[in-house]
């Protein structure tokens, strides 16, 4: 087992708490927890606790938003044909199905989208899929997700009549693409306050301002914000500032009315009570990406534009199978790059992890990184053959940036893209070991020895007694949580164990915990059996770290503290 560093977030101020509880007549646990959160006066908790549409940015404080929305209106105007080009992943077929499902629905017929395919033509702007837009007399191409590095496609585009409004959260190369219009945040010279918008929420950003340029109801906007929320959670964004915004309008319209296909989807996925951030990502998302991952991304687009519930039931099902078959894959691979590992010292002790395997399937890799993270915490890249060349996808740890380290091996790659703790790479079958090299001594050059050992950041020390029905409805409204607004985790200490612990399916771990003046709280961790059962058999007092859960069983409700570790004293 390798053992967790346990990292108290930085309280704020005394004063802060002071005034945050006698204003909001508050705990002073909450009023902390507000204060980690960068909430300091009456009004910022406001904002915090009853986010507002009208805290959304300008659009048009993005650059190159003018003209894209000039360009937008010429092509509706003057009836040319348009293409709505996206990514295979969620990001990408959401911003699809928002961007053409809005457009077609209110603005304009004459459209078609377009979803590369992951296998023939890879990640972005395709050289067969702006062929496909000449040939087929398109004028203009609204790329959502991708683009940003699109830079000799898009001149081809112009080069042949098509042109290009790209709307992109990846970071720029260090030359732009010679597009109408690039929007992206992350350029430069953007002036965008805010920095973190994902590729569907870029695009959402477009339609607001072509809306209000054209005098639409902006209002027609709000119920394609279950695809923007979507996005966000599967993104892994921050979901702060506008995010925030976006992702808890975004969760009203899932709970209260979700178009047909998501709501086919929730179905056939089983997720009972309120959709949060969390069950969009393990529910949703997978279902999602699967499509792409194991056919074509295409049936996930359709599925989403979908009014028919018939029609959107049997795709979900299909959507669903391919998931199944996915998690078979990712199953057996993960299992096959973890043995490769264990099977060689040299890889045990490396600073990162770089695997290929010509048979492995090119559409679950970026899982498998994330799975090898879970044994080997350090950045990994899993590499498989496509098209006669390597292709990969890089999953990060906390703290390391993935993407400047792939750069900086750049002159081993064909191409690669991405952001801080995800990215995707190209490089000749004949640069593998080159590239392995260069990248271990990147990241062993670069990378801080706690960064290797897994990190839980703890928001505070709570005695069990302060867990109550107030506290847990209050903490409750600091959501939707994600990253930058995690749902907060809590230390107890000194925690005495009632009765002995069970084993759950072997492999789980069940216990009722109390502190001197508190009553018992069932404590659950997955997974945990094999490192702490015997131990708590032994013991007399641990710590533990957990979140808090609310457990609904046979109509009755109760506190559960789900453990991310356990410590002994």
């Amino acid at each position: 087992m390798v053992e967790k560093r346990w990292n108290y977030k930085k309280l704020p101020s005394s004063e802060i708490v002071d005034t945050l509880s006698k204003e909001l007549g508050v705990s002073y646990e909450i009023a902390t927890l507000l204060g980690q959160r960068g909430v300091g006066t009456f009004d910022e908790a406001k904002h915090f606790f009853r986010p507002s549409l009208s805290d959304l940015y300008d659009p048009f404080l993005m650059a190159d938003m003018t003209v894209a929305v000039e360009r937008l209106s010429k092509a509706v105007e003057q009836n040319e044909k348009i293409l709505i080009y996206g990514d295979y992943d969620v990001d990408g077929t959401t911003s699809v199905a928002m961007f053409y499902g809005f457009l077609q629905k209110y603005i304009h017929q004459n459209i078609e989208f377009y979803i590369p395919d992951r296998y023939a033509e890879g990640y972005g702007v395709s050289q067969k899929g702006i062929e496909y837009a000449a040939e087929n007399g398109f004028a203009l191409i609204v790329s959502l997700d991708c683009g940003i590095k699109s830079v000799d496609k898009v001149a081809w585009a112009k080069e042949h009549g098509v042109d290009f409004i790209i709307c992109d959260h990846h970071r720029p190369g260090d030359e732009l693409p010679d597009a109408v219009a690039v929007l992206d945040p992350k350029r430069e010279d953007c002036q965008y306050p805010f920095k973190e918008l994902t590729g569907c929420g870029v695009g959402f950003k477009l339609l607001q301002a072509y809306c209000q340029v054209k005098d639409i109801d902006v209002n027609l906007l709000l119920p394609y914000l279950d695809l923007v929320v979507t996005s966000i959670s599967c993104d892994i964004v921050p979901i702060v500032g506008e995010n925030r915004v976006l992702a808890f309008y975004g969760l009203q319209q899932l709970n209260t009315n979700p178009r047909t296909g998501l709501k086919a989807l929730i179905k056939s996925a089983s997720l009972e009570g309120k959709m949060d951030i969390t069950k969009v990502v393990f529910g949703l998302g997978p279902r999602i990406n699967a499509a792409g991952r194991i056919r074509h991304a295409y049936d996930a687009v359709d599925l989403m534009l979908s009014e028919d519930e018939q029609k959107a039931e049997e795709f979900a099902r299909v959507i669903g199978q391919h998931n199944t078959d996915r998690k078979g894959l990712d199953s057996s691979i993960t299992a096959e790059a973890l043995e490769m590992i264990a099977q060689n010292s040299d890889l045990v002790a490396a600073k990162s992890t770089v695997l290929f395997n010509e048979a492995w399937h090119k559409g679950v890799i970026g899982i498998v990184a994330s799975r090898c993270i879970e044994k080997y915490h350090r950045p990994t890249i899993i590499l498989t053959e496509s098209h006669g060349n390597a292709a990969g996808s890089a999953r990060s740890v906390p703290g390391f940036d993935v993407y400047d380290a792939i750069e900086e091996c750049s002159e081993h790659l064909i191409q690669f893209g991405g952001h801080t703790f995800a990215a995707g790479l190209t490089l000749e079958l004949n640069q593998i070991e080159n590239f392995k090299r260069k990248f271990e001594e990147v990241v062993s050059r670069k990378i801080l020895q706690e960064q290797l050992s897994p990190l839980i950041e703890i928001d505070l020390a709570l005695p069990l007694s302060a867990i109550t029905d107030k506290f847990h409805r209050i903490m409750s409204q600091m959501s939707p949580f994600g990253p930058q607004n995690m749902t907060p985790v809590f230390v107890s200490h000194k925690v005495k164990l009632y009765g002995a612990p069970i084993k759950m399916k072997e492999k789980h771990l069940k216990f009722q915990a109390f502190q001197e003046g508190s009553a018992a709280f069932t404590c659950v961790g997955f997974g945990m059996v094999e490192d702490f059962f015997d131990k708590l058999l032994e013991t007399q007092t641990c710590s533990i770290c957990y979140t808090i859960e609310i457990n609904e069983w046979q109509g009755k409700k109760s506190f559960q503290l789900m453990l991310k570790d356990i410590k002994f004293e």
